[in-house]
């Protein structure tokens, strides 16, 4: 059964901004996009820096330092330098609350 954590009010983040959760000893960027909230684990798989701090084109993040570019949705690698995934994990909103769950979706 997955656990939840709270990451804030539903609505306090604004389209395109994200904050940073740790969840067990990891940090997870959580976005608003379009109205959506994306989790994904804040480590570029290319050379294991961040990648919150990335440009955002639509749903896809591009890795500030080397341009690898992942989907926010899935976590999966658009383009090299990458050749990994990320960790994507479940969002929901609950009674006004938005919850990162604490089990990666892959």
């Amino acid at each position: 059964m997955t656990d939840w954590i709270d990451a804030g009010r539903a609505g306090s983040l604004a389209p395109g901004e994200h904050l940073l959760v740790e969840i067990e000893g990891d940090e997870v960027a959580l976005f608003h996009i379009d109205g959506e909230y994306f989790a994904i684990r804040d480590v570029c798989s290319h050379d294991g820096t961040e990648i919150a701090s990335g440009h955002l084109e639509g749903c896809e993040i591009i890795c500030p330092r080397h341009g690898a570019r992942f989907c926010l949705k899935t976590g999966k690698v658009l383009s090299p330098p990458a050749y990994e995934d990320i960790a994507t994990y479940p969002v929901r909103i609950h009674e006004g609350r938005i919850e990162i769950g604490t089990e990666p979706s892959h």
